[in-house]
């Protein structure tokens, strides 16, 4: 390495990863340390994935010092670690809008940076977009290098074996980093293993194993079994001291484990694995948090933060929340049920903290599963209990279920069982942006025979209705939004809620909002402020977006306009299930205009500027609503 001459920040240099070809090992440590400190300044302030992303620092930059992107690529699954990636990327300058509105994604954006090499935010697709990059590169007669870095978690997912199987028995060029955490893969087995791994391949072994094989080759008739029984010890001998033996099953040369905090090590490693052909595997040992003690001593909880004081790691004050969460209501709940109902059965997937079913894990260790980032095993493991007199409860985000989606068709409605999916996170989630929001559960939910998909409008409601569900003879989908609740007052005995029955919260004769969940709260406003113009506006809690109140036909005939409000696309949503509801009964000439998510991906920002932004809020509605009634207009 070349001695930089230009001492002081070193982050301040670096506008791209040609620059770090200046730096030696010394100034290299020096900018791990200074990139670890923007990210944890900028993080405090904005929010977003801290841990994973400085357990990645010094393998970000040993990737970006061995490979030449974006000639090179390189594909972060998940893509929340991707954080020191993005500062040595050109964007370090507006690295403080990170996920902000506006501002830069929390996530890869091909569009961002074509140091982005493909877009990501759902877990355990980089192998197999790699696999994609690396075969379309063969077939253009491109040499480039393609790596895969998954962990955290990701390895877990079927997804990635998936592409390791493909990829090993394609025999492609793919280099895959399995950033290990300990958060899925075995830890280290010691000092000598890394050792090993490293000196085998190195350019003068590399070398003297390809002679080799050649003289053995040219050996009449024993050369080929002299060479089998070469090829079986030495890898024998690896794998004995490794954990390589199940990535060497699927073909891949295994490197590993490499320590991943010590960029002299990993700068070697990739140095040499770049002369290899073919599909290698990395395995890199890093520390989730590493370098902000609070991280290190709780990677779960900074995971994923709001903003936080540096010093100590304390919440800031702006980010505490005096009402519960939904997603605490939820947890506290299934508690209360779990010891009355022995055959309440909690699932998730790598999500117990997220979901709120952490104590509940405590509690009923018997009666909770994290099956990891495996949605699909989830939703068909949790049949597999409902066949057997259980009533499994899956805690998924809106977003990650979408992963599953064969698994509800075939193996919970069709069979028509008894499984409760809670959707936390439904709609705008604000700063993690399109990837994480719940825009489209009601769309590909409501459509399914016997499903029966519910929403409340208060965290009062989501009680009632996750005891209601329970109760309930086939699958059922609970949708609630992330944040803090409407702070109504709990109970601690709930109630049933007739199945399909809407809820009729204030009476007009204009025209009929009709909300569902996180809507409904907004429509009240909205119908106030209406009500101050002299309009009458009644407001309908929906609470079911199948099935639907058959007293809705009798509000369109009675009224005779109807305003849905819903957060969630309009296309297959609530409205358009009352427009078909309304149509089947031969009610066509009944007005509706319909407010929901435009027919887009929704970027990043705080949840108030983006319903803002949607139209979501109740200024919006109150426009809406007066032009609907002033135009006397028919569907919109």
């Amino acid at each position: 390495m070349m001695q930089k001459k230009n001492q002081g920040n070193m982050l301040n240099n670096i506008d791209s990863p040609n620059d770090l070809n200046d730096l030696n090992l010394i100034d290299l440590e020096q900018l791990s340390s200074e990139i670890r400190q923007e990210i944890i300044e900028t993080v405090s302030k904005t929010g977003g994935h801290l841990a994973p992303s400085l357990g990645v620092v010094e393998l970000t930059i040993a990737l970006h010092y061995v490979f030449d992107t974006p000639r090179d690529k390189i594909i972060w699954d998940v893509g929340h670690q991707a954080y020191a990636h993005k500062l040595l990327t050109g964007r370090r300058e507006n690295f403080h809008t990170l996920r902000t509105y506006k501002g830069i994604s929390g996530f890869p954006k091909r569009k961002e940076s074509p140091h982005d090499a493909f877009d990501t935010g759902h877990s355990s697709t980089s192998i197999s977009a790699g696999l994609g990059i690396s075969t379309a590169k063969a077939l253009k007669g491109e040499k480039s290098k393609v790596v895969a870095v998954i962990g955290d978690g990701s390895m877990t997912g079927g997804m990635a074996f998936e592409g390791l199987n493909q990829a090993g028995h394609t025999e492609r060029d793919l280099i895959v980093v399995l950033n290990d955490n300990e958060m899925s893969i075995a830890p280290n087995v010691g000092a000598f293993s890394s050792f090993l791994s490293r000196k085998r391949i190195g350019p003068k072994f590399v070398n003297l194993r390809k002679e080799v094989e050649i003289f053995l080759k040219s050996i009449p008739s024993v050369g080929e079994n002299i060479l089998n029984i070469f090829r079986k010890s030495e890898d024998s001998f690896v794998t004995f001291f490794t954990p390589g033996m199940l990535f060497e099953a699927f073909k891949f040369k295994y490197i590993g484990p490499i320590q991943g905090h010590r960029l002299d090590r990993m700068i070697e490693t990739f140095k040499n694995v770049k002369l290899l052909e073919g599909p290698v595997l990395v395995h890199v040992l890093t520390q989730k948090g590493k370098g902000y003690k609070p991280a290190e001593d709780d990677p779960a909880y900074y995971h994923g933060v709001g903003s936080f004081e540096v010093g100590t790691g304390i919440p800031s004050k702006n980010s505490a929340e005096s009402p519960p969460t939904y997603t605490q209501v939820f947890g506290k709940t299934m508690i209360n049920l779990a010891k009355v109902d022995k055959k309440i059965y909690a699932i998730t997937a790598a999500m117990p903290e997220g979901t709120g079913l952490n104590q509940f894990s405590r509690e009923f260790p018997d009666r909770f599963l994290d099956v990891g980032i495996a949605e699909q095993h989830a939703v068909t493991f949790a049949a597999g209990l409902a066949t057997e007199g259980f009533k499994p409860v899956v805690a998924i985000y809106s977003t990650f279920l979408q992963r599953a989606f064969d698994q509800i068709v075939h193996d919970v409605c069709l069979p028509n069982l008894p499984v409760v999916f809670c959707l936390d996170r439904c709609g705008l989630v604000g700063e993690d942006g399109p990837t994480h929001h719940g825009q489209f559960d009601i769309t590909y939910l409501r459509s399914l025979p016997n499903m029966t998909v519910m929403a409340p409008k208060d965290e009062k409601e989501l009680q009632n209705m996750l005891f209601t569900a329970i109760n309930h003879p086939g699958p059922v989908a609970i949708r609630y939004p992330r944040g803090k609740g409407m702070g109504v007052p709990l109970e601690s005995e709930y109630k049933k809620i007739p199945i399909g029955e809407s809820e009729l919260l204030k009476e007009g004769h204009d025209l009929m909002i009709i909300a569902i969940g996180s809507m409904v709260p907004v429509s009240i406003k909205a119908a106030e402020i209406l009500e101050e113009d002299g309009l009458s506006a009644g407001v309908l809690n929906c609470r079911f977006a199948s099935p639907l109140d058959e007293k809705i036909a009798g509000y369109a005939k009675t009224v005779g306009r109807l305003l849905v409000v819903e957060e969630n696309i309009r296309q297959g949503g609530l409205g358009g299930a009352i427009l078909e509801f309304l149509n089947d009964r031969g009610l066509q000439n009944i007005s509706i205009k319909r407010i929901g998510l435009p027919d887009r991906f929704v970027e990043q920002g705080p949840v108030s500027v983006l319903h803002e932004e949607c139209g979501l809020d109740s200024l919006n509605i109150v426009r809406e609503a007066r032009s609907f009634c002033r135009e006397g207009q028919n569907v919109k």
